[in-house]
């Protein structure tokens, strides 16, 4: 049998991005609390994101989300991750600039525990893509054009995209600004 790569490269992206939303469901979170939704976006999808994300550049002026989103046209899928909001109960702590978990909960802060949480699961996540020699990058600008078309649930405040690509040069570095 003869199987050419054109043949099975996409389905095999998509294989190692359900890997990689493994991967971050795994990495290690404070007080064991979970609070990560992941997708795993392809086809037709990843051309809404990037009208997403040109929308937003065109709004907010911002030349990076003009970039990126015709930067990710060139992904077969995009591995999307994002935290809930929810303090630890720590009734001592104090790095998210409160005395404690009550007082960060009174004035609406941000436990520095979720978006900690949510690094060492991308991390964990662009492990698994680099052991696969996936073609990744890590961008805020996917995550926020998630997040305004509600593609994660709604509790989700903190997002990020991981694009991936199997090409003969990595799409996403060298890029114009």
């Amino acid at each position: 049998m003869l199987k050419n790569e054109k043949d099975f490269k996409e389905e095999q992206v998509i294989v190692i991005a359900q890997q990689m939303c493994l991967a971050a469901r795994t990495a290690p979170k404070g007080k064991g609390l979970d609070l990560l939704e992941m997708v795993v976006i392809s086809g037709g999808d990843i051309k809404k994101v990037s009208q997403k994300m040109e929308q937003i550049g065109q709004r907010e002026n911002n030349a990076t989300f003009l970039r990126d989103s015709q930067n990710i046209l060139q992904a077969q899928a995009i591995v999307l991750i994002g935290t809930k909001l929810k303090t630890m109960g720590l009734r001592y702590c104090g790095l998210c600039g409160f005395p404690n978990c009550a007082e960060n909960e009174k004035n609406k802060g941000i436990c520095v525990f979720n978006p900690g949480d949510l690094g060492i699961a991308v991390g964990s996540a662009v492990s698994v893509a680099t052991d696969h020699r996936l073609d990744n990058r890590v961008m805020y600008t996917i995550g926020l054009a998630a997040l305004e078309l509600k593609l994660l649930v709604s509790e989700v405040k903190i997002a990020f995209g991981i694009p991936l690509s199997v090409s003969g040069k990595n799409p996403f570095f060298d890029r114009r600004v």
